[in-house]
């Protein structure tokens, strides 16, 4: 049978439930069980798709095409592993489920209520991610307390009668403040915090206190007297340079032998966590630095691009040198021009979006990176930035214009999807999960990824390139290396000429991960490397 952890948050939001489940996760994993991650949402979205980058950050994408919250993508990176929809649970999800099962008559014309059926619902969605799994962590998001997240409170707390006490554990994270004026940590908003989570019915099992500054060991036996914990279950989560040095900071305080302990999992092996170690340790010691400019349209809010920071930072390291990601919104050179904004950089990476907004200023962008021979990685947009570009001013196709920009163009070099075209924009489908590309032999792309003839990737998008351009812009230098050959889709263009100029319909950055950097990312910074002379 599976045993159930579940991480709660008090106090404020954004404290770190996600990255200490996936610490957990990552302990676990290496100590030979099998984990999986689940993360319930108490907002009333179905899922994240569409919701507003400036207020959610990014949405992920997983293999089966669910668009989900970032925090799968931490899970995924930490823990290394492919996680699906079933591993993301939304109120809206769960309600929706509820609703559709009462109008099929499901219930038998019984009261439909919270408790038991929302409930039951939350229950049985958390046992359908435990799957064949040793462990599944539930982040429950949130802070306890709030009026939407009672009910998966209330789930969380009736597992451990369904399932029984000893195979589940109740983890709380919660902010132990800093008062500089009195020079002190407080310990009263955990107390809070903790007393909230016990009215409802919930008993902490463990304690993780997020600080800026150690905790001393009178103020952990504090927090153990007046929230009913033991000493040993009390443990401080810093701030740190680096999320990755979480699973390191939480193993040497002994978290993963604490649960296993606690869950009678037995102790297995050891924890080997010396390739960890080493990804940090080259982090800390690079050989110069190179300076990437992420030109996108909601840069002032980094989580919106959080997968495509981590996927350069991954690819930086294990090149051995250190990044200045360099965030630029694209309407800035529309504004001042791409000479003046992009003046200095080693290499341009134009990620994936939606709308006509800026959309002149990545187009422009791309013009530079070709010009100039400064290493590109167009990613869905930017690979629709990328072709309009050539088309207008390498193979001199005067109606190279997008759908988006320019919807009443005739047969545009990018087009939309052509069942789209009969769906409302809104409750249309994308192309959305992982699929087939088949790579050019001799390519940069099929040297990238080891001369693999296939590989998949996830997508998200509407658009796609135009087969009808295609002839004309191979003749004119640009290289079509990727095919989704089933429905004759174009995944990869490149100019072989130019030092790197490689663009994807799809979104690598979701597959890389701090000890594997996705191959793609990790070409383009070797490219920028060679281009700031540090090689």
């Amino acid at each position: 049978m599976s045993k159930f952890i579940f991480v709660t948050g008090g106090v404020v939001s954004s404290l770190g439930k996600g990255i200490t489940a996936a610490s957990l996760g990552v302990l676990l994993k290496r100590r030979g069980f099998k984990v999986s991650i689940l993360k319930m949402d108490p907002y009333l979205n179905v899922d994240a798709g569409t919701m507003n980058p400036f207020q959610h950050g990014e949405v992920f994408v997983t293999d089966d095409g669910a668009e989900t919250d970032l925090d799968l993508g931490h899970y995924e990176r930490f823990i290394d592993a492919r996680l699906n929809r079933d591993n993301i649970v939304t109120a809206g999800k769960i309600y929706s489920e509820v609703i559709n099962k009462e109008r099929a008559g499901r219930y038998n014309g019984g009261t439909v209520q919270v408790i038991p059926h929302v409930t039951n619902e939350i229950q049985e969605s958390i046992l359908r991610a435990a799957g064949d799994n040793d462990v599944v962590i539930s982040e429950i998001g949130g802070t306890v307390g709030d009026i939407e997240g009672l009910p998966f409170l209330e789930a969380i707390r009736q597992m451990s009668n369904r399932v029984g006490r000893s195979n589940v554990i109740y983890c709380h994270v919660t902010l132990i403040p800093y008062i500089a004026a009195a020079g002190e940590l407080k310990t009263k908003p955990t107390q809070h915090s903790v007393n909230e989570l016990r009215r409802i019915g919930i008993q902490p099992d463990i304690i993780v206190c997020r600080s800026q500054l150690p905790l001393k060991q009178d103020m952990k036996d504090k927090i153990a007297l007046f929230c009913s914990v033991s000493g040993d279950s009390i443990f401080e989560a810093l701030d740190e340079e680096t999320i990755y040095r979480v699973p390191i900071s939480l193993h040497r305080q002994g978290l993963d032998k604490l649960v296993t302990a606690k869950l009678g999992m037995g102790q297995n092996e050891e924890v080997n966590l010396d390739d960890w170690l080493n990804y940090l340790e080259m982090r800390d010691h690079p050989k110069g630095e190179v300076t990437v400019a992420l030109i996108g349209k909601y840069t002032s809010i980094k989580d919106s691009y959080l997968s495509v920071n981590e996927a350069l930072t991954h690819a930086a390291i294990h090149n051995g040198v250190g990044i200045s990601i360099l965030p630029i919104e694209s309407e800035e050179i529309e504004k001042r021009g791409a000479a003046d904004v992009l003046k200095g950089v080693h290499g341009i990476l134009v990620p994936g979006g939606f709308g006509s907004r800026g959309m002149e200023g990545k187009i422009s962008a791309a013009g530079y990176a070709r010009e100039n021979g400064i290493p590109y990685l167009g990613l869905c947009l930017g690979l629709h930035a990328a072709v309009i570009e050539f088309a207008r001013n390498a193979a001199l196709i005067a109606s190279a214009n997008s759908s988006e920009m320019d919807p009443g163009a005739t047969n545009p070099v990018v087009h939309i999807m052509e069942d789209q075209k009969t769906v409302d924009r809104m409750g249309g489908t994308m192309r959305l999960g992982s699929y087939p590309c088949k790579l050019r032999e001799g390519s940069r792309a099929s040297e990238s990824y080891g001369h693999a003839g296939v590989i998949h990737e996830r997508h998200r998008h509407r658009y796609e390139f135009n087969n009808n351009y295609r002839e004309r812009l191979e003749a004119a230098g640009l290289s079509i290396t990727g095919m989704y050959e089933k429905k004759n889709l174009v995944e990869i263009v490149e100019i072989q000429s130019h030092p790197w100029f490689v663009c994807v319909q799809f979104h690598p950055e979701f597959l890389s991960r701090p000890l594997r950097p996705h191959p793609l990312f990790k070409g383009f910074i070797a490219s920028a490397k060679r281009v700031s002379c540090l090689q």
